[in-house]
């Protein structure tokens, strides 16, 4: 290495290092002679905590300056969570491993009320996202959302302050904080279908460092989770930059065969086009082409 130490740039949120530390370890479990130095970088989307998340959702808001740094080489390797990535790389960039995949569901967070059954009618739920915000709709076309920002320390004060009936966050999240303990519901696919790489914590390299991509890819690549979540970011590409409705994809695989499940709906809930697509393990483009081309089919509102 051309550095005395490996540089890891990551944003400075609490779960942000805890992701940061996890490949750390993993570095230097398998390569103990390697020194790391966790780098904390500011993005757009930690500093701008006045704009609605569903606003900057996709964007990269929360990678690009990571990402800059990485090209300028002020850090060897960047980690970040995989569904704020862009399903594309960024020029000279690559993920060179994907870390095994947490628990990819939501999670409810209502201490008064329990689940989201319980919630009374016209309950306040917070939330920015409008993937979530659509497929709850779907079931419970009663509740109000509200828009909420910040770490999770600081939804889970707001929420304790009253801002809010309840509180859906990634229960990934929540379980690698030590805070599952606060969760009164997981919510099913069936309910909420995850956000494109939900629990997937990802690592990127410049594209010409073979040595690093090498070194990533022993200590922390995880073949199941990089088939799953590179399915996932292909469906998410097919969509095209124009997409602004609520999308969601999940993939899994058998020891033969790999599946997508994949949804837009409309902002309101009241229309929600679904679909599964399956094939062989080696053809995760075939699959996440045949999910898109379904949901083209039904008309759903992909523009």
């Amino acid at each position: 290495m051309s550095s005395p130490r490996l540089r890891i740039g990551t944003r400075g949120s609490a779960l942000a290092l805890w992701q940061a530390r996890f490949v750390s370890e993993r570095i230097v479990e398998r390569f103990p002679h390697i020194e790391t130095e966790i780098v904390v970088i500011k993005t757009a989307g930690d500093l701008r905590q006045d704009v609605p998340l569903a606003e900057v959702a996709g964007t990269g808001v929360f990678v690009t300056e990571i990402e800059a740094a990485l090209s300028a080489g002020q850090v060897e390797i960047a980690v970040h969570s995989a569904k704020d990535l862009p399903p594309r790389d960024a020029p000279g960039l690559m993920l060179a491993a994907f870390c095994e995949r947490a628990d990819p569901r939501d999670a409810l967070v209502s201490p008064r009320f329990g689940t989201l059954a319980e919630l009374p009618e016209g309950a306040t739920v917070a939330t920015g996202a409008a993937r979530r915000q659509a497929q709850l709709l779907a079931v419970r076309p009663d509740l109000r959302f509200v828009p909420i920002r910040g770490n999770v320390d600081t939804r889970l004060a707001k929420l304790a302050a009253g801002e809010a009936d309840a509180l859906v966050l990634a229960l990934a999240g929540l379980s690698r904080l030590g805070k599952a303990g606060v969760v009164t519901e997981i919510i099913e696919p069936e309910v909420c279908l995850p956000q494109v790489g939900q629990g997937c914590v990802a690592v990127q390299c410049r594209n010409d460092d073979a040595e690093m991509i090498a070194l990533v890819s022993e200590s922390c690549d995880n073949a199941v989770t990089r088939r799953e979540v590179s399915c996932e970011r292909r469906f998410l590409d097919l969509l095209g930059g124009g997409c602004s409705a609520p999308v969601a994809a999940h993939a899994i695989s058998s020891d033969r065969f790999l599946y997508l499940f994949a949804l837009v709906a409309t902002p309101d809930g009241q229309t929600i086009w679904k679909t599964r697509s399956g094939s062989t393990l080696d053809n995760g483009g075939g699959v996440a082409e045949g999910a898109y081309r379904a949901l083209v089919d039904q008309g759903a509102n992909i523009k």
